[in-house]
């Protein structure tokens, strides 16, 4: 058996990668496994039509790369002067994904990190404190911590019977003329089902995507998980008349005959309690699953939102499963559906995050932080410089947040700490500590921000009720892990909280709550 390191990652995928630069950085004994034989294998299947629709805007006029970090969602994070970022490998809005596979080897390359390829695992154990990862070829490789950022590798396939007859969105065939004149059912209502449908959306006589929840979209939700507009003209072939339609219920039974599939619907917003319809083809894009299946029954994680992702602590550890760790994608369990922990420009930051973690649990580092003089003007001063430029806290809003301790006559300043994570640590029981996030207003997603009858809050005077819709900073006040104020700064329309309405309000915030 090989020396037991300190880390063990599986996967190299971006989060794999970055969680390498962290850990290579701070001199810790790791190695990354990847079954496939390039770095971010995962981005030479998916997504299945070859364009990300994550954001990659090159032109920003900012010089700040902190800054423009704000409007990159590929790049990982990369300190030093001379960061290889993903803009410099694709300037279209949204990139081809062999764009980020040259990027993700590069990346690779320049930070030297320890990653051994086509070495796919098979088993992991547990004995005494140390996990023995066994890879195909029967090779073993041992660490006292381990770190999976697999991703979700395994469809997802909802309890449904006939569900096994019916092609997947990981392994269709995409030639988009084979459906000519057929009718097409897909069957969910993400982006990976829109995606589908907007391929073959000019091809099909009759193209229904269907599932049973509603459609959400992105620029209402701000989740970026939801519909991006991207990916939604079937929306307006429906709303316009032109054979195909979105459907809102569940699919019940799927059989198969000499003239197609007989799909039973039990749709949520009809009156027809059953409506069977013939297809001639079928497509599940119902999404993905983390696959614990490798794991021995004593140190197999507990699963959790339908099976489909391992529970996981405020820091990311497994609940059931001590040293066992999660990053990347499968994260999103911390903020389902809410903050960005499922993508590139969310997790990059989760991650830096999750290697301050591990400094802090197994190496006596402490969370980085900076001394402020405790005068009201410096610790504003400290505050506005941030949210003006941080990206972290921008791109992880209300899962990230800086800390501010007051005590006595200096403060520390903490950086990047998870929100959920603040109550489980020392900082939580601080005499005075200020939580800053950046954030949405309450109720945000419930609101059509193209509604003119919708009043905003005026971006000149200071608003601290909370009736701000969009993005803007919170500083809450905690004095021994109860919360006693909060202070919403006013919005403003691109962002730059710097101005006297700001300033002054948040000065006459500390100067009463110290």
């Amino acid at each position: 058996m090989a020396d037991v390191l300190d880390y063990l990652v599986v996967g190299a995928g971006p989060a794999g990668l970055q969680l390498g630069r962290q850990l290579g950085g701070a001199g810790r004994s790791y190695l990354v496994l990847e079954r496939g034989s390039v770095p971010a294998a995962f981005f030479t299947r998916f997504p299945r039509h070859r364009t990300l629709i994550s954001v990659n805007k090159k032109y920003t006029g900012w010089t700040d790369p902190e800054l423009n970090l704000r409007v990159d969602w590929n790049s990982l994070l990369d300190d030093g002067p001379d960061p290889l970022v993903f803009t410099d490998y694709s300037a279209e809005m949204f990139p081809p994904a062999e764009a980020f596979l040259r990027y993700a080897a590069d990346y690779a390359a320049k930070h030297e990190l320890k990653i051994r390829y086509d070495t796919e695992v098979t088993r992991i154990s547990r004995v005494d404190d140390v996990f023995t990862v066994t890879a195909a070829d029967g090779e073993t490789f041992s660490a006292r911590r381990l770190i999976m950022a697999t991703g979700v590798t395994k469809p997802y396939v909802p309890d449904v019977p006939g569900m096994e007859l019916v092609d997947q969105y990981a392994d269709y065939d995409t030639e988009p003329e084979q459906f000519i004149n057929q009718r097409v059912l897909v069957l969910g209502k993400g982006n990976s089902a829109f995606e589908t449908a907007d391929s073959i959306n000019a091809y099909a006589a009759v193209l229904h995507v269907a599932g049973p929840r509603p459609v959400k979209l992105a620029w209402r939700t701000h989740f970026v998980g939801h519909l991006r507009a991207y990916n939604a003209g079937v929306l307006d072939m429906y709303q316009l008349k032109l054979q195909h339609a979105v459907l809102d219920g569940d699919v019940r039974e799927i059989t198969k005959a000499d003239d197609g599939y007989h799909v039973k619907f039990a749709f949520a917003r009809a009156n027809e309690l059953l409506k069977e319809i013939r297809y001639d083809r079928v497509i599940a894009a119902t999404g993905f699953r983390f696959d614990a299946s490798m794991f021995d029954e004593d140190c197999r994680p507990e699963m959790t939102i339908n099976n489909r992702f391992p529970a996981q602590t405020s820091s990311w550890e497994s609940v059931n499963v001590a040293g066992l760790y999660f990053a990347g994608t499968i994260t999103q369990v911390r903020d389902f559906k809410k903050s960005t922990s499922a993508f590139i420009h969310g997790y990059r930051y989760g991650v830096r995050a999750l290697s301050k973690v591990l400094d802090e649990r197994y190496h006596d580092t402490e969370w980085p932080n900076t001394v402020v003089a405790s005068k009201t003007s410096e610790m504003v001063d400290a505050v506005i410089r941030r949210i003006n430029r941080t990206s972290a806290l921008y791109q992880q809003f209300g899962f990230l947040a800086d800390v501010l301790v007051v005590d006595g006559d200096q403060a520390r300043y903490y950086q990047e700490v998870p929100v959920g994570r603040f109550k489980d640590t020392p900082l939580g029981e601080s005499a005075n500590a200020f939580v800053i996030t950046l954030d949405y207003g309450p109720d945000h997603d419930k609101i059509d921000p193209f509604d003119f009858t919708v009043t905003r809050a005026s971006q000149d005077v200071a608003n601290d009720s909370g009736e701000g819709h969009y993005l803007h900073p919170i500083v809450r006040h905690y004095q021994g892990g109860e919360l006693v104020a909060t202070h919403h700064v006013t919005e403003n329309l691109e962002n730059e909280w710097n101005r006297p309405v700001h300033v002054d309000a948040l000065t006459a915030f500390f100067t009463k709550q110290l």
